[in-house]
């Protein structure tokens, strides 16, 4: 190529300077695009138009929408607010047809039937009611499009007139009215997509091992505990999760009840603790200022100093930490202990019949005052009803006559074995069997499988050997439900100087003088009656009155070696 060729300067590009202007093509597309924003512009005019004309129109304008939330206006009352009421109150009524209610509520579900009617469900605790929205002279279509387009789970609050419906309305708890509404304003909108739907969260769960996501034959999937419990809020909104928990702080009432009638006196000890105060490694250490600190595993030692402090009856509902790594379909790391110690005249089996008539009046009380609750968690978790024994006929086992029970079924189990929790189950079924009863009592366990602080029996303390001191039995006890220990207990020692003994020379032995236990020995030498008591699992009672697949589903935000959160 020529000097002279390279001297030419480049040809400008279509639309760049010194072309002649832009192409065809691109005017072409600009025109198009000009009049594509002349038709948007014409058509969100024409809507406007037609919205506002609606809204002109509206009849039902001020009978529905969206309220200002609440706390950001300064409050006025206003003087057409009507009393509101509880759903639960039309069903006590025995004529309400007609009556204008105002009362706030969850939408359930929501539809629109046609442009002229939408079906809604209404909810609040365990009830719900279905509500009609109808267009006519006084209620607008818009009001019928917005009523059936509400998210469920929202909060709303409903003008209405109750009527009775043509027919029994089957997908609601009151089935014998309906209510139509008058106005509807929502409070607090829910998302339209939740991560997970109430009414899966009201199904039962795979049990035991059987986590993996599965489909029903109606096509609907099995919401797996794991994503119940990463959305425990919504999942809790389920009417059984109410029963549960109501059921669970009836259980509470229940223990205080019967034990505030017998002398009781509530009390609260210590959950931070200086040391490891029972021995084991099953304790949680956590940061304490410039020191170090331990979650109480029980408030045993707390109880028994109580008792040395002339509280000769106390009770405790409270957490306990354990720092198991069990993750069992009944293990939790935290859960709530209903603790109880007292001192008896003469025989520790005093305070063991105590404890049985305490779990007969809890059983009888969750009969006769939680019928409804109860009820409709074992429709979603069937299981058979919980068989009671009579009054003063709980069986009462020797742990040995057990152990025989267990041999003669077939099962190869040791003298002074510990059971495990298929013995359990397997014991609890013969108990049935053989007695009528899902409860009973497991007494005089061996002292080797049993806390240091424990009484050992008459007859091992009168063939004490120092070679084996832990052979033989010992003034214990573990209560059942179905086949599981709810319950742990035993008279403990009172003599201080007992007490040390059985402490060095316990299966697992501990420092009588070390940090966490030395103000506890100290408490028996100043005179200490005897005294005997128990620690109870509220969520162990809980799962197995109910027949839950698991003892999370009886914990609020359950803990375990897998789960801190939420």
């Amino acid at each position: 190529m020529s000097e002279q060729s390279q001297d030419l300067p480049e040809r400008p590009k279509e639309g760049e300077e010194g072309d002649k202007g832009p192409s065809k093509s691109a005017l072409k597309k600009a025109a198009k695009e000009k009049e594509k924003a002349e038709k948007a512009a014409k058509r969100k005019e024409v809507e406007d138009a037609q919205k506002k004309e609606s809204e002109a129109n509206d009849v039902s304008a001020h009978d529905y929408g969206e309220l200002p939330m609440i706390g950001s206006e300064p409050y006025v009352p206003r003087a057409d607010t009507a009393k509101r009421i509880q759903l639960a109150e039309l069903v006590k009524k025995e004529d309400v047809s007609g009556q204008e209610v105002t009362f706030r509520a969850i939408v359930e579900n929501a539809r629109n039937q046609s442009a002229k009617l939408a079906f809604l469900v209404f909810r609040q605790g365990f009830n719900s009611i279905q509500a009609v929205v109808a267009a006519s002279d006084v209620l607008s279509r818009q009001m019928v499009k917005f009523s059936g387009s509400i998210p469920a789970e929202s909060v709303v609050l409903v003008h209405a007139l109750v009527q009775k419906p043509k027919e029994p309305v089957k997908s609601t708890t009151i089935q014998h009215l309906e209510v139509h509404v008058k106005k509807l304003f929502i409070i607090a909108k829910a998302d339209a997509q939740l991560p997970m739907q109430v009414e899966d969260a009201e199904r039962p769960i795979p049990g035991e091992g059987g986590e993996e996501l599965k489909e029903e034959t109606e096509g609907r999937p099995i919401v797996t505990l794991n994503t119940r419990l990463n959305n425990r809020v919504i999942d809790l909104r389920g009417k059984h999760n109410h029963a549960i928990f109501t059921i669970k702080d009836g259980v509470s009432l229940l223990f205080t009840e019967f034990l505030r009638n017998r002398g009781f006196i509530g009390v609260n000890t210590p959950c931070l603790l200086g040391a490891p105060s029972e021995g084991g490694a099953n304790v949680f250490e956590v940061s304490y200022f410039a020191t170090k600190a331990f979650l109480a595993q029980s408030p045993q030692l707390y109880k028994q100093m109580l008792i040395a402090s002339r509280f000769e009856k106390v009770m405790e509902i409270g957490p306990i930490f354990r720092a198991e790594n069990s993750n069992t379909a009944r293990h939790l790391t935290e859960f709530t202990g209903l603790d109880l110690e007292m001192a008896f005249e003469e025989d520790y089996h005093e305070v063991v019949t105590l404890l049985e008539e305490l779990m007969l009046y809890i059983f009888n009380g969750l009969k006769d005052r939680y019928g409804r609750e109860t009820e409709l968690v074992r429709s979603i978790y069937h299981v058979e009803d919980f068989a009671l024994p009579a009054a003063g006929a709980v069986p009462r086992l020797h742990f040995k006559e057990g152990i025989q029970m267990l041999r003669d079924d077939g099962v190869e189990i040791g003298d002074f074995d510990d059971l495990s929790t298929p013995d359990e189950k397997r014991l609890g079924a013969l108990v049935l069997k053989k007695y009528g009863s899902d409860f009973y009592v497991l007494d005089q366990f061996p002292l080797a499988i049993r806390p240091f602080y424990t009484m050992p029996s008459a007859s091992t303390q009168n063939a004490y050997n120092p070679s084996s001191p832990d052979t033989g039995y010992s003034n214990s006890y573990d209560f059942f439900m179905r086949g599981q220990e709810i319950m742990s207990g035993a008279q403990r020692i009172h003599s201080a100087s007992y007490l040390e003994q059985r402490m060095r020379e316990h299966e697992s032995p501990v420092d009588p003088k070390s940090e966490g236990l030395r103000d506890y020995v100290n408490a028996f030498r100043y005179g200490c009656p005897p005294h005997a008591g128990g620690g109870i699992g509220l969520e162990r009672i809980v799962m197995l009155w109910l027949g839950l697949p698991n003892v999370r589903l009886g914990s609020l935000f359950p803990r375990d070696p897998g789960r801190l959160v939420p």
